[in-house]
């Protein structure tokens, strides 16, 4: 089956509904400039749609991270768990920032294996935070809220 090819008025609606930042780490793309990718939350070799409800915006790392997977285990309990589905859950209800922002923890199941399999805390990943969270470009302002003491 050939695959759908996304739009660029598509893409423009998909990064306007994600807030022009990954879906799943909240990377923005004013920090990591125009490299933000389409993700298929449900892959299309998993007969995933082309269409608005089945894309998100991810960056390269947390995207190739997924790669064509829709479940991961729970490092806490070993089960089996879907991954987070950004246009269906709410992120704040999965995912909290520790470490001022640099730092992102699993609320839930669901929350914890997504951070576990998209691999976003990977020790590189969270140096850059810090240097983004020491000039303001990060956590997003309405993640702040989540942040003890800010």
């Amino acid at each position: 089956m050939p695959r759908e090819r996304v739009t660029r008025t598509q893409r423009q609606r998909i990064a306007a509904a994600a807030r022009n930042r990954c879906a799943y780490c909240h990377t923005s793309e004013r920090v990591v400039g125009p490299f933000l990718e389409i993700d298929h939350v449900v892959p299309q070799s998993a007969s995933g749609a082309t269409t608005d409800d089945n894309l998100t915006l991810a960056c390269p790392l947390r995207n190739s991270h997924k790669s064509d997977r829709t479940h991961a285990i729970d490092p806490q309990t070993g089960a089996v768990t879907p991954l987070f589905h950004p246009n269906a859950q709410l992120w704040h209800e999965h995912f909290a920032w520790f470490d001022d922002g640099a730092v992102l923890v699993g609320k839930t199941a669901i929350g914890r294996a997504t951070v576990a399999a998209l691999d976003m805390n990977h020790p590189d990943v969270v140096a850059t935070r810090r240097l983004w969270v020491a000039v303001g470009w990060h956590p997003p302002r309405e993640d702040v809220a989540d942040l003890p003491g800010i």
